[in-house]
């Protein structure tokens, strides 16, 4: 007789679990109509935090979708692209971030550190330049930068092996600093 009244009060908690849940399907509840969707940008920058690149570019690109392609938007899929060292797909979108937005400090600040790991020097110099006069000094990142790129112009004897000697650091969230190794 316990063992009945064990097995029926069993059989209630597991019925009141699962209340709400279609029996009909073993799948998964579907998408909850009504409810309102989080921010694309918001999702991307979360990914990016976490590492996730390419979801990143997917949540970027839904973002897309509802905000159109601002520089934001294509700024944050260029920065994506850069840190899965896609350089040309990163470099295309940050200039076309550049032409809906030629006053972003991030925006050349990142277009420098792709064209630094591109090993164009000299431009990368003048983009981390602008990127400098932009922001008025504030940024100790785009600071650092251009003092490597400078110093990198400067080394006339700079070998190719060296450029392992630096890698890239994520501050704030379109923001990138190169830092040396260890």
């Amino acid at each position: 007789m316990r063992q009945a009244r064990a097995v029926v009060l069993i059989c209630i908690a597991l019925a009141a679990c699962s209340e709400g849940v279609s029996r009909d399907t073993p799948f998964a509840p579907g998408i909850k109509t009504g409810a309102e969707a989080v921010d694309g940008m918001l999702v991307g920058h979360r990914l990016m935090d976490a590492g996730e690149y390419e979801l990143a570019i997917d949540a970027y690109s839904r973002a897309a979708l509802q905000q159109g392609m601002t520089a934001e938007v294509l700024s944050s899929i260029g920065t994506a692209n850069l840190k899965l060292s896609r350089l040309h797909t990163a470099e295309r979108l940050l200039r076309q971030a550049l032409d809906k937005d030629e006053h972003s400090p991030e925006i050349w600040n990142n277009l420098g550190v792709v064209l630094m790991e591109k090993g164009e020097i000299a431009e990368a110099e003048q983009v981390f330049r602008r990127a400098y006069a932009f922001d008025n000094g504030q940024s100790d990142s785009i600071r650092d930068n251009l003092r490597l790129a400078l110093e990198k112009s400067d080394n006339t004897d700079y070998a190719v092996e060296n450029e392992q000697d630096y890698k890239l650091v994520r501050r704030g969230t379109s923001d990138y600093l190169i830092r040396k190794i260890p």
